[in-house]
């Protein structure tokens, strides 16, 4: 059984939970409950709704009844899916089966939960979603980091890092270039100025993270 985890809206500046739910009554109780833990809130009464309003570079989690009119919620979360779209997804419905939840699993919903349910319940996994999407978009914004590095160093230093992180030597590199040992090493310094690292563990890693070199 998970242990309940605090909540605390101030943690997750800048986020919204999104409800889509076609139910009047409900969609206007859940917005209650979320606001009143503290975060902000919008509803939708149907899927196109929410897609007509959302964009990508928006923050938080999505609360999604199962069955909808129209575009239901399973097939919202295969269509965010389909466009890269990785908001936390939280499936409510009345109408929950072991079928159903594998199938939304399997779409990729970060959690499913049954009606009725208990508001501390919901807003627990409310707070685990956000944080998941906090630690995506850290995670995020640390890999365009990375990239940015990448992108200023020369085709030569590029050449040389993809190199140095398969494991060749000095002289191998030099070889395999066709360029002098002092050479790479003039390189190999740059390249280690430009990327921010001492190591060449962290340059292994920083490479790994940002898919450069052998996959």
């Amino acid at each position: 059984m998970r242990q309940p985890v605090e909540h605390n809206a101030a943690d997750f500046p800048g986020v919204t939970v999104f409800i889509v739910d076609d139910d009047d009554a409900m969609r206007r109780g859940l917005k209650f409950l979320v606001t009143s833990a503290g975060h902000e809130a919008k509803g939708f009464d149907s899927a196109q709704a929410f897609l007509d309003y959302y964009q990508p570079t928006m923050r938080g989690c999505l609360l999604l009844d199962v069955r909808m009119p129209g575009m239901s919620g399973l097939e919202l979360q295969e269509h965010l899916r389909s466009e890269g779209i990785t908001i936390p997804v939280i499936m409510v419905t009345a109408f929950g089966n072991i079928p159903l939840a594998v199938r939304a699993m399997k779409t990729g919903v970060f959690d499913f939960i049954e009606k009725p349910f208990e508001g501390s319940e919901l807003l627990d996994r409310i707070h685990r979603a956000l944080a998941r999407e906090d630690r995506s978009h850290e995670d995020a914004k640390y890999l365009r980091k990375i990239r940015n590095r990448l992108d200023s160093l020369t085709p030569r230093e590029r050449e040389v890092l993809e190199l140095v992180i398969t494991g060749m030597l000095n002289k191998q590199i030099a070889g395999e270039l066709g360029i002098s040992i002092k050479t790479v090493e003039n390189h190999r310094a740059r390249v280690m100025d430009k990327m921010q690292i001492v190591s060449l563990a962290e340059l292994v890693r920083l490479a790994i993270a940002a898919g450069v070199g052998p996959q």
